[in-house]
């Protein structure tokens, strides 16, 4: 993985770009001072102290007191990681019992753009089936949803994949086709559906309802799907 790579993944964990540059040369180093990292970043001087105040502050870094001589060193990575991802979850609990739940699911027809929010809704109505889950995609989506339809396998649900030859799933009822392209078809305990296309990235665009009469014209789209397979097959 790439440096820049690597400092966006951290952006994530609540630091400021300088922080998770400088954190990512603190994890290479070892310790330094200000005035070494700065020198080893092109950070201003001013800008470098303020960002190791920040790492400190976050739970990123440690204050190294030397003589006088003062450096900072990393908090290892899965320490770091660990303890903001068990802080959010705590926080993450807090709100869900003072927030008032929500009323129902939306009844129209809602749109999600990008494929990370498609991948986590897809993943999520998975988590959250009761019954059983028909789905439809290709290999590569298949294998990002794998852990939920292994989980939701383990809780005794139905599994129907119509997937690429190169995905297997124990356990679930699997038809294997020819799949190129990244349009997905998913349906949860027969009540709500998610379909679109996940081959635009970021201009991804899927279509989410819980209407009826979506359900059933993709419950129908669906079993087509399958005898044409079973027919193919012989």
């Amino acid at each position: 993985m790439r440096g820049m790579e690597i400092v966006e993944r951290l952006m994530h964990f609540n630091l400021t770009r300088q922080e998770a540059t400088l954190y990512l040369l603190l994890v290479k180093a070892g310790r330094l001072t200000g005035y070494e990292a700065a020198k080893q970043t092109g950070i201003s001087r001013s800008n470098t102290y303020t960002a190791l105040a920040g790492l400190v502050e976050k739970g990123a870094a440690y204050i190294m007191e030397e003589g006088k001589v003062t450096r900072y060193t990393p908090v290892a990575p899965e320490e770091f990681c660990n303890n903001k991802i068990r802080r959010l979850a705590e926080m993450r609990d807090a709100l869900i019992k003072e927030l008032p739940s929500v009323k129902n699911e939306a009844e129209g027809y809602i749109t999600i753009k990008g494929n990370a929010e498609i991948i986590s809704k897809l993943q999520n109505t998975v988590l959250n089936a009761k019954a059983r889950i028909y789905v439809s995609a290709n290999a590569a989506v298949m294998e990002l949803l794998r852990t939920e339809l292994e989980d939701a396998l383990g809780r005794g649900l139905k599994v129907v994949v119509i997937t690429g030859s190169d995905f297997l799933l124990p356990g679930a009822i699997c038809y294997n086709t020819v799949k190129q392209t990244g349009q997905i078809r998913l349906i949860a305990d027969s009540q709500t559906v998610l379909t679109g296309d996940l081959d635009e990235g970021a201009n991804s665009t899927c279509l989410y309802s819980c209407k009826r009469n979506l359900v059933d014209l993709f419950k129908d789209a669906l079993k087509n799907e399958i005898k044409l397979i079973e027919l193919q097959k012989g």
